[in-house]
């Protein structure tokens, strides 16, 4: 590996690959023999061009938190072949990162519900209110009965602002007809994104659980591919832009917070539990 890196330009210690591997960045080598005198282990072919491939984004994603989306990537998408699913967990926990990391991962949840929601009516506070209360919430991990209330309080402030709802009685629900966004709805992906946020902090993760996000994953973007065109077509205003196609590496950035959805409606929807139960 190291000598691969060199060839290539790069100059590489053995702690830094020792590092990637504790990190979920690599997998660990392939061991050769058993018992005294085993021969150093090998890392497939693929690993060592995953290698290559983390050495060069390096520079433009310093962090270990942004690099480790490049194996959850490739084993989301091209699979065990690339990265094999013990990896996978490592590089999703080194994405989550500690406490100050997934106060991030819920801040950036809570500003694109934001631009999801937000009605021209809405107020300043209002909005502020809305992003406070889904990131503290999300944080602290699951949704009780009062979090709840709180939480609908602060998005119906933002989404039916009582300017222009409250003396009429509507009901608003904006995109298409089809997967329309109603505060019901935004309520359930809070609540998963919480369940997921509790259960990545408490590293309660298992190999199987995350085989079956992975399955989630996968069906909920080949559905999503089949219905964006004419979502799209439907979607007017200020979503206009919510169903429009995705670069390479928007895809990639959003690969985390993805897996971490589905994660979290595998702890929260019976409908998920029931459909990926068999799926390992």
């Amino acid at each position: 590996m190291i000598e691969d890196a060199r060839v290539a330009g790069f100059d590489i210690q053995k702690r830094t690959v020792t590092d990637w591997i504790a990190r979920g960045l690599l997998d660990r080598p392939l061991r050769r023999g058993a018992g005294r005198g085993s021969r150093p282990g090998l890392h497939s072919e693929n690993q060592r061009k995953l290698f290559l491939l983390l050495l060069t984004k390096r520079e433009e994603m310093p962090k270990l938190s942004a690099l480790a989306l490049i194996p959850l990537t490739l084993w989301l998408w091209w699979g065990d072949e690339w990265v094999p699913r013990r990896q996978a967990l490592k590089a999703l926990m080194t994405w989550f990162g500690d406490g100050a990391r997934s106060k991030e991962v819920c801040q950036e949840a809570a500003q694109g519900l934001l631009r999801q929601l937000d009605h021209p009516m809405a107020s300043d506070t209002a909005r502020a209110r809305l992003v406070r209360t889904f990131a503290e919430i999300s944080y602290r991990g699951g949704m009780s009965d009062a979090a709840r209330v709180e939480l609908e309080a602060a998005v119906r402030a933002v989404f039916e602002p009582p300017s222009v709802f409250k003396s009429t009685g509507m009901v608003r629900a904006v995109g298409p007809h089809t997967l329309p966004l109603t505060i019901e709805a935004v309520l359930a992906r809070a609540s998963a994104l919480a369940a997921a946020v509790q259960t990545l902090r408490g590293k309660h993760v298992a190999e199987e659980l995350l085989g079956r996000a992975k399955a989630l994953y996968q069906q909920s973007k080949r559905e999503y591919a089949e219905l964006r065109p004419a979502l799209a077509s439907q979607t007017s205003g200020q979503l206009s832009g919510l169903f429009s196609e995705r670069t390479v590496e928007a895809e990639v950035n959003s690969v985390g917070n993805d897996l971490a959805l589905s994660i979290g409606l595998l702890l929260t929807s019976p409908r998920a539990q029931a459909e990926f139960a068999g799926f390992l």
